[in-house]
């Protein structure tokens, strides 16, 4: 949503949905990954941002639905949200610093997850051992899943939403109402005051949960990730640790 603006239509990934996924993949990997007495430190993205709240209303039915809430002491929520990964490192060392027993974390993309990650690898974290989420499909978000430290993401092809986007705009072109197959929901803009809110008309795209057994037949067949990337490339250095290359690690799952 362009906040304020005077939009007749909306074409994205549904949102809410998204969310969804973020919060059912946190609770698989709770479970895959034996995860004793969770407490998950929920985050969130800019709340400027409409999709971020979106994402929230998603990942949060899902937490509450399976139990998780702050006010049974299982959840730790960050204080505001953002998509700046250096402040979501500020925002998650401050909270692990405050209370030591964190160790599940809900980050709503890749980038957010990806420094938190890092600086948990210099501390001595453990493969499979304090489930991440992303979302975006990034690079180092797939490397980070395939060695063990992201449950996985969410995938989006924006191709897709492209070809979305164009089909809305050839009806819109020629002056006819789109069928109810290509406007299939409806978004909240949520500007200004409450008497402002209004529901958009809009092209709502089906994401998809991808994990490291799944990279393969999907953004790598999709051609968005290259396997000589996510195979051979290092990560990130980290201080006091040896940049790693993920040769194993696709090995482990068949990506070649």
């Amino acid at each position: 949503m362009t906040l304020g603006g005077s939009r007749s239509y909306y074409v994205s990934f549904d949102n809410v949905k998204v969310g969804g996924l973020i919060g059912t993949g946190v609770l698989s990997c709770l479970s895959a990954w034996h995860v004793k007495n969770p407490l998950i430190y929920v985050m969130r993205g800019a709340p400027t941002d409409n999709n971020a709240t979106l994402f929230a209303q998603g990942y949060n039915a899902v937490l509450a639905t399976a139990g998780y809430t702050p006010g049974k002491g299982n959840v730790v929520t960050e204080n505001t949200g953002t998509w700046t990964p250096s402040v979501a490192l500020t925002d998650f060392q401050g909270a692990y610093t405050v209370n030591r027993k964190i160790n599940a974390v809900l980050t709503p993309n890749d980038e957010n997850a990806a420094p938190i990650i890092a600086y948990l690898q210099s501390q001595g974290l453990k493969s499979q051992s304090l489930p991440f989420t992303g979302q975006d499909a990034t690079l180092t978000g797939f490397q980070n899943i395939i060695s063990g430290y992201q449950c996985g993401t969410v995938y989006k092809p924006i191709w897709i939403e492209a070809q979305a986007a164009a089909a809305l705009a050839i009806y819109l072109r020629a002056g006819q109402n789109p069928p109810s197959g290509l406007v299939n929901g409806s978004s909240l803009d949520s500007t200004a005051t409450v008497a402002s809110l209004r529901q958009v008309p809009s092209v709502l795209l089906t994401p998809t949960w991808v994990t490291a057994a799944t990279v393969e037949m999907t953004v790598i067949r999709d051609g968005v990730i290259t396997v000589k990337a996510l195979c051979t490339s290092s990560s990130p250095s980290v201080a006091g640790m040896s940049s790693p290359t993920f040769k194993a690690d696709c090995a482990t799952y068949g990506i070649k």
